[in-house]
């Protein structure tokens, strides 16, 4: 049932709107100032404020611009006998659903608050999916590296600097790139990622700086690449130690210029991106083969990150472990499970090859295997290379 909080220094109108809003199933509570309803918004969650502007104490603007300042969820929907252009513009610069004069047409009231509550519900479900991405892409441990990485990654977050993120495949460089974005300054802009081991060395460029229609065979239409796409924002370059020399070539054109042109095209677009990129590569070692420029690595290498293979962090190990249980026991809706204590020491000295991504993949299949306590010995069943 829907929860709404009618906000009015005149109990006839309370009264009223809370016949109409009861008569149609809803829960309503009333607040007879704009302090009282200020606090009963910050202390219990409610779908829709109806807001009276002009009130004692403190009127409805400055109510709905506090309960907006800390982060309240409730669509407001402001309730005033001055119906006029200002406080109807100024309602909604700061952050108010709809404004309805008094007296309000019964239909459009409800109409209203049934839209409000539809809002109200979509940004609860976007609230939680993204606490749930800020979960799945959390850095787990405190080991000392590990706890370097992430002061390192609250340090440089905020910055524009350009950032290359060194490790083995399957540590975690992708969550570092991400835990960056959702910590700087263009948290609202896109990240895009593009992986570039992944694509074709005769696509690479379409892919990075789009192409014109007619560029080649295949260009049926205008593309759009990645580095558009990231304006304002942020990309990340995974496995950039296998982009081809000719797209290297263009990637530190953009980064010198902040300008890219389409494949098959003439007009410069200026972009503003800010640069993350990973590898699993040696890239002193590529330069020194000719497979990799050495200007290109000085332009992304202004903060190195090196993510340490799991093998250099076993302490973490049990974190991490508890932490996949949960997220795993999440997914499939089922109660979390625990390992004994031989069954993590176990844990901690396998290899560990494939890192954290072998980890996660080895605590999804015991806790499908397994029964609620997982012991030492099936670890060593389900947890072998060889399954």
């Amino acid at each position: 049932m829907a929860k709404i909080l009618v906000i009015d220094d005149e109990k006839t109108i309370r009264d009223a709107l809370r016949d109409i809003l009861e008569y149609e199933g809803y829960d309503v509570d009333e607040a007879k100032d704009g302090q009282e309803g200020l606090d009963m918004v910050l202390a219990s969650l409610y779908d829709v404020a109806l807001c009276d502007i002009k009130m004692p104490k403190m009127d409805g603007l400055d109510v709905l611009l506090k309960a907006k300042e800390e982060g309240v969820i409730t669509q407001f929907v402001m309730v005033s006998a001055f119906g006029n252009v200002e406080n109807a513009v100024e309602a909604t610069k700061r952050g108010a659903f709809d404004f309805i004069t008094k007296p309000p047409d019964l239909n459009r009231l409800l109409v209203t608050v049934r839209n409000a509550i539809e809002k109200s519900n979509d940004v609860e479900v976007i609230k939680t999916l993204k606490k749930r991405v800020y979960k799945l892409n959390e850095i787990v441990g405190d080991s000392p590296l590990i706890t370097k990485v992430k002061e390192t990654i609250d340090r440089v977050a905020p910055t524009e600097a350009r950032i290359l993120v060194t490790g083995p495949n399957g540590s975690g460089k992708e969550m570092v790139a991400k835990q960056i974005h959702e910590k700087s300054n263009r948290l609202k802009k896109p990240l895009v990622e593009v992986n570039c081991a992944a694509i074709p060395s005769e696509l690479i460029e379409s892919e990075l700086f789009g192409h014109e229609k007619g560029a080649f065979t295949s260009a049926i239409k205008q593309r759009i690449g990645k580095f558009e796409q990231a304006d304002n924002g942020t990309l990340f370059l995974d496995e950039i130690g296998d982009m081809s020399l000719s797209a290297q070539a263009k990637v530190l054109r953009a980064l010198q210029e902040h300008k890219i042109t389409r494949v098959g095209g003439e007009k410069e677009i200026k972009i503003n991106v800010r640069i993350i990129a990973a590898t699993n590569k040696d890239l002193k070692k590529e330069i020194a083969e000719g497979n990799f420029r050495e200007d290109l690595y000085h332009r992304l290498n202004v903060i190195p990150i090196y993510v340490p293979p799991l093998a250099e962090r076993r302490d973490d190990i049990p974190l991490l472990a508890d932490k996949f249980l949960g997220d795993v026991a999440e997914e499939y809706g089922d109660q979390p499970k625990t390992f004994s204590p031989e069954a993590m020491e176990y844990m901690k000295n396998l290899p560990w090859t494939g890192n954290v991504r072998e980890l996660r993949n080895v605590v999804e299949r015991l806790v499908i295997m397994c029964d609620s306590l997982i012991s030492v010995d099936e670890v060593k069943l389900y947890a072998g290379l060889g399954l």
